[in-house]
């Protein structure tokens, strides 16, 4: 009776449906507290943009970053915010996708919501927002296809310097901007002696501290640094010409068994035995693989100091451990395949190659293939100071390299430093005030949120931002010259 007098009293139990502690922050309040997020992140980056913009020294995990690649940044910033963690994505997918504008796609996001940001607090509805910026990019795409320069059917020459300028404005804004005139052409090569497919994979890059930036140089082939070698390999010849070469996975040398082996004898004399057959195995590999005709011998595993004396007394190269990635683009670049018997080594399984040599480099030793048959690849061998500054020319040369590419691939380009955007902005502007209503005022903040590219670009390099524009938008008037 006393329950059901309180039911009636209204006092209804209440429901639990999130575990204790958990924010169920919603509606307007945390839509803008999402857009002040993804500012804070975006000020952090925004005054690497360009080829003024200056570089971020990051400390983690005990380690010095020193980059203005967006995408390096944003993964090695270690952002928990969930809102603001979707730009840390945008940037891995421009990374992956494109290879470089990785810092560009952060701040236009950015603004974005920045600009929608007004609207939100006088009480527009999302949808509305989301529904008119589609409709301002898709007619954006639309132009920027009408205003692309087709690369494809342009004489060798023509083609290969736009390719270079490509090269050169993606090394513009990085650490090695002023040795742009020596790495692009060399970009241009490495990427054009690649197959159709273009597979970075095919593009090696070797770093060795010491010299000069311009002491870098391109092998056509595959190159890798010397691998740990026993007594005996300085007896190896180091040069030969169309050798036949032989990829293994398998360990060439004596050691003691891994777990505890027992062996019981009932004679002293069947020691000796023993002992003779572990040689006789290791003296049957080698033979084995040296009646194959083959001159080069590589393996993942090792190759030990008898092995290694072996190989000198016949007058063949050996290196033992090589790392996997070099190994897959000898196989990739020689033919052949990597085997882990020395069992049946005919020569369909051995790969050729024009010349192979050992060359000094700097402090270190390269084992260089060059006139690779079966697939065309490259090595860039990166030489520099700094390991920091060696690990951002990595980065910056992996991203021209990506640029051309995809020059190469899709025949068509724009051009940059903000020209495109501001030609965009006044198209987008021009086309909101042939509609009425909320959508006006949306696509003409879509239009406004495009001038952030040339704004901060200016920022960065010190000019007036306010008066670049104005010139920019008096300059992208319509007139006789057209929008370039």
């Amino acid at each position: 009776r006393f329950q059901d007098k309180m039911n009636l009293g209204g006092m209804q139990p209440s429901i639990v449906l999130l575990r204790e502690g958990t924010d169920s922050s919603q509606g307007k309040p945390q839509l803008i507290s999402n857009i002040n997020a993804c500012a804070v992140v975006c000020d952090i980056i925004r005054t690497t943009l360009g080829p003024r913009g200056m570089d971020k020294l990051i400390h983690h995990g005990g380690k010095v970053t020193i980059s203005n690649d967006g995408a390096t940044i944003m993964k090695t910033l270690d952002i928990t915010h969930p809102a603001a963690s979707c730009l840390v994505d945008i940037a891995k997918s421009q990374d992956s996708e494109v290879g470089d504008g990785t810092t560009s796609v952060v701040i236009l996001a950015c603004e974005f919501l920045r600009e929608c940001k007004p609207f939100i607090e006088e009480g527009v509805h999302p949808q509305i927002i989301v529904k008119a910026f589609r409709k301002a990019s898709s007619l954006a795409l639309e132009k920027l296809r009408d205003w692309a320069i087709s690369i494809e059917g342009k004489d060798p020459a023509e083609r290969k310097d736009l390719l270079q300028k490509c090269a050169a404005t993606a090394l513009n804004s990085k650490l090695i901007c002023h040795q742009k005139d020596f790495f692009a052409p060399m970009i241009v090569e490495a990427v054009m002696s690649l197959d159709e497919d273009m597979s970075l994979d095919l593009i090696g890059m070797k770093k060795v501290p010491g010299g000069a930036c311009e002491d870098s140089f391109l092998v056509q082939g595959v190159a890798f640094k010397k691998t740990f070698s026993y007594a005996g390999f300085e007896q190896q010849p180091k040069h030969f010409v169309n050798p036949k070469i032989v990829c293994l996975n398998v360990e060439l040398e004596l050691k003691s068994e891994k777990e505890n082996a027992e062996i019981r004898i009932s004679d002293p004399d069947e020691y000796q035995s023993i002992v003779d057959a572990e040689w006789n195995i290791i003296y049957d590999k080698l033979d084995r693989i040296t009646k194959c005709g083959a001159q080069i011998v590589l393996s993942r595993l090792a190759i030990g100091d008898l092995a290694t004396q072996y190989f000198a007394d016949r007058g063949v190269f050996c290196a033992g451990r090589v790392a996997d990635d070099d190994m897959k683009r000898v196989v990739k670049a020689c033919g052949g395949s990597v085997q882990t018997s020395v069992n049946g080594l005919t020569d369909d399984i051995l790969g050729k190659c024009d010349v192979f040599e050992e060359r000094q480099v700097g402090a270190e030793r390269f084992n260089i293939f060059s006139g690779c048959p079966e697939s065309k690849t490259v090595t860039i061998v990166l030489r520099g100071g700094a390991e920091q500054f060696i690990e951002e020319a990595e980065r910056s040369i992996h991203d021209s390299i990506c640029i051309v590419r995809r020059a190469m691939q899709h025949s068509q380009i724009v051009p940059g430093a903000g020209a495109v955007e501001m030609e965009l902005s006044k198209f987008l502007r021009g086309y909101s005030r042939t509609i009425y209503g909320k959508q006006q005022l949306l696509i003409n903040a879509y239009a406004k949120a495009l001038e952030v590219i040339p704004r901060q670009i200016s920022d960065n390099a010190g000019f007036d931002s306010t008066d670049i524009l104005n010139r920019l938008r008096r300059g992208h008037a319509p007139g006789p010259a057209g929008p370039w």
